[in-house]
């Protein structure tokens, strides 16, 4: 925490002195008073540590308590007196508020949340994440963050060479699935015409870029930030098990050709986000190949599947793509956020593409490698140091321990499915290949009427309407009461 320094006046806003050798170019404070207020932040802080630990940690973790306590926007808004005034408010008000804070939220660690692709506490990288905040520093040069640019190189040639990319490559932590998959957008077109980056787009031929339909929004939102545009992004059908057709996406391929747009990149999913698919990685690679394209696999939700040797078939042929976004804090359970852009480049393409060479910042004739001043790599400016996360995680736990989470996370999944199976009025989707358990609820009225878009329209409103109910019932009822509760109950 910073400082309070109080009474800092400007040399010449002073009144002549008896001896101005004592005020300096920068003002003067109050020592003793700068001392205090030291002490008043260490007290806060270690007082903030215990609430943290005690509400946030230790209970929110609880199978005894509640995963949240459930309000409306406005309820929550009187709740939390959220309007911010002229004065401060006392240290114990300060305190209540940090109290309110974790009450109020969704207890994403505890063993009954049930929500998006991430759960679970994991204490090595919330220790990082709270040494991050604590160091306050910034990863754009080695000179202000040393440690943890040497950290996030260590760890970036380690998922590169779980990938299989045998003569290395680059990457990038970023804040974010979606930003590393618009970092590959915008690398493939970087790679198809260098020239797009100082000229513009003004000149250019409608670029396509192709994807399956399953596809997480990011692409679409990358098309659209860039200047491409979501009319051009293709999208690919998909098999029954919600894969890409590897036939349908030379088609569209040439489908584009024909309409005189030039297709660049492909997007391929390892883990989509609701059915948990994965597209035949090796056979698209083939056709990338074959048309000359960039070849992206977005594998934030399925990266982790190459860590274990049981598993890591599901990315078959990943070590022949161009670029990977892979989140550690999904299936293995890093702190948000943490997230990894890889390139299987050597030639610095990464910085040539977004580097501005900001002279303030990335002079080249400092006294260290400059190859480690990595913020050029980097369209922010200020950035967190994400990697740290993983990276004691991964020195605390080992890569056995990693491959272990992900095999308990599958063979979790399908124990679910058989289940599901055996319980009535619950209808499994498919077969779950990765960690994604899709089924149905069918209420007793519902379990007799044949297939009709009338039944699943009655479907869609009660799978809304359960939602609703699980959410007051786990944020309001004691929750001894619902260890025994199921949909099939309501």
């Amino acid at each position: 925490m910073e400082r309070h320094i109080n009474g800092v006046k400007s040399c010449e806003s002073q009144a002549p002195v008896a001896q101005p050798e004592k005020c300096s170019p920068a003002g003067s404070f109050d020592v003793s008073s700068s001392t205090a207020d030291e002490q008043i932040a260490e007290s806060f802080i270690r007082q903030a540590m215990e609430i943290i630990v005690d509400e946030a940690v230790k209970k929110a973790t609880n199978v005894q308590e509640k995963v949240c306590e459930w309000h409306s926007p406005e309820q929550l808004k009187k709740l939390l007196d959220l309007e911010l005034r002229d004065r401060g408010e006392p240290e114990s008000e300060i305190l209540q508020r940090c109290r309110d804070a974790i009450r109020y939220s969704v207890k994403t660690s505890h063993p009954r949340f049930f929500n998006q692709l991430y759960a679970g506490m994991e204490p090595y990288s919330m220790v990082a994440s709270f040494i991050a905040e604590a160091v306050k520093t910034n990863l754009y040069t080695y000179e202000v963050a040393p440690v943890f640019t040497l950290m996030e190189d260590a760890v970036l040639r380690k998922m590169i060479k779980v990938i299989g990319w045998e003569e290395g490559g680059d990457g990038i932590f970023n804040p974010g699935g979606s930003l590393s998959n618009i970092y590959a957008v915008n690398l493939a077109r970087y790679r198809y015409c260098p020239d797009f980056k100082e000229v513009g787009m003004f000149s250019a031929p409608r670029l396509v870029i192709l994807t399956s339909q399953e596809c997480h929004y990011s692409i679409s939102k990358g098309a659209a930030l860039m200047g491409i545009g979501t009319k051009n992004v293709y999208t690919v059908p998909t098999d029954e098990r919600g894969r890409m057709i590897p036939s349908a996406l030379e088609e569209k391929i040439k489908l584009a050709k024909s309409e005189g747009a030039v297709p660049f990149m492909v997007n391929a999913t390892a883990g989509t986000t609701v059915l948990g698919a994965f597209d035949p990685i090796d056979e698209i690679a083939d056709i990338c190949e074959k048309h000359n394209l960039w070849l992206h696999v977005d594998a934030c939700w399925g990266g982790a599947a190459i860590m274990s040797k049981k598993h890591k078939h599901l990315l078959k042929g990943i070590h022949r793509v161009d670029s990977v976004a892979w989140n550690p804090h999904k299936m293995l359970m890093a702190s948000l956020q943490c997230s990894a852009f890889l390139v299987r480049d050597k030639t610095s393409l990464l910085q040539r593409c977004h580097s501005a060479r900001a002279s303030y910042l990335f002079q080249q004739d400092k006294f260290y490698d400059v190859s480690y001043d990595t913020g050029d790599k980097s369209v922010q400016c200020s950035r967190k140091p994400d990697a740290f996360k993983i990276w004691l995680m991964w020195k605390a736990l080992g890569s056995r321990e990693l491959e272990q989470r992900v095999d308990r996370a599958l063979a979790m999944a399908r124990y679910l499915a058989e289940e599901i199976k055996k319980r009535e009025g619950f209808r499994l989707v498919l077969e779950p290949e990765f960690a994604n358990v899709c089924f149905w609820y069918l209420p007793p009225s519902l379990r007799n009427l044949p297939e009709s878009p009338e039944l699943w329209k009655k479907l869609h409103t009660v799978r809304s309407s359960s939602l609703q109910r699980v959410i007051l019932m786990y944020s309001n009822a004691d929750m001894k009461r619902l260890f025994s509760f199921s949909l099939a109950n309501a």
